[in-house]
């Protein structure tokens, strides 16, 4: 069972892990905080540190409350779905064949079989988007890779709930968030560059944001872009 620690207006869960630094999270939709701590550390050392964090924590907390939320999606005709920042509108067909997504300069056309439900149109098209991040992350890596000298073994594209990116510095994987394919093609470079520096500078310290300044320098304005826009409608659980 993690700990909880009580700041007060502030609640954390900590949970126990075989890692070196203490992880901070704030999760949305309502703020939750989430802490990683090394397997020894002192809780006494953990609630020290999250009393220096607080007023950042707050400041989250109001971020993730003020973020505009997607109405949820029914997969009707007409319905508005984004793609790199555009607005499409929705078609939905039905062929005996393979489910498929067809794009044309106004329409994302979705092809499904007769009977298929919500939830296998939402599959079909997440599935798509998936595709739409991984055709467009080798490009960006040949760019970024040899820029900041470091090389990512493994990119993979899923479904995150609290995060557009995470990386795994040991090992050096890379995981993005399929929804970024929704967002404007900026938004997909600056977390691939983000978490790219995270193989350099494993924490969010000093030194990661005097790396981010250096190789792009719009990576704050980058970043609020990205946290304005709206978010994916989710029954969320934690």
């Amino acid at each position: 069972m993690p700990d909880v620690l009580d700041l007060g207006d502030v609640q954390a869960e900590v949970t126990r892990k075989a890692i070196k630094h203490v992880h901070l999270s704030v999760l949305p939709p309502a703020g939750k905080v989430r802490v990683a701590a090394p397997e020894h550390m002192p809780l006494d050392t953990i609630r020290v540190f999250l009393i220096a964090k607080l007023s950042w924590i707050r400041a989250q907390r109001r971020k993730l409350l003020a973020q505009e939320r997607e109405t949820p999606r029914e997969f009707l005709n007409k319905e508005s779905h984004y793609l790199w920042g555009k607005r499409y509108l929705l078609e939905v067909s039905t062929a005996d064949a393979a489910p498929r997504v067809d794009r044309s300069p106004r329409k994302l056309h979705l092809w499904v079989r007769a009977g298929a439900d919500r939830a296998r149109c939402e599959e079909v098209l997440d599935s798509w988007y998936r595709q739409q991040v991984h055709e467009a992350v080798p490009a960006l890596l040949a760019k970024w890779e040899p820029v900041l000298g470091v090389k990512a073994k493994r990119v993979f594209v899923q479904r995150m709930k609290t995060k557009w990116g995470s990386c795994t510095p040991s090992a050096g994987y890379i995981r993005l968030n399929t929804d970024l394919a929704k967002k404007p093609p900026e938004c997909l470079e600056y977390i691939l560059v983000h978490e790219l520096v995270h193989l350099l500078e494993p924490t969010h310290n000093a030194r990661f944001m005097g790396l981010m300044d250096l190789y792009l320098p719009p990576w704050q304005h980058l970043r609020r872009q990205l946290n304005q826009l709206p978010v994916r409608h989710e029954d969320w659980e934690y």
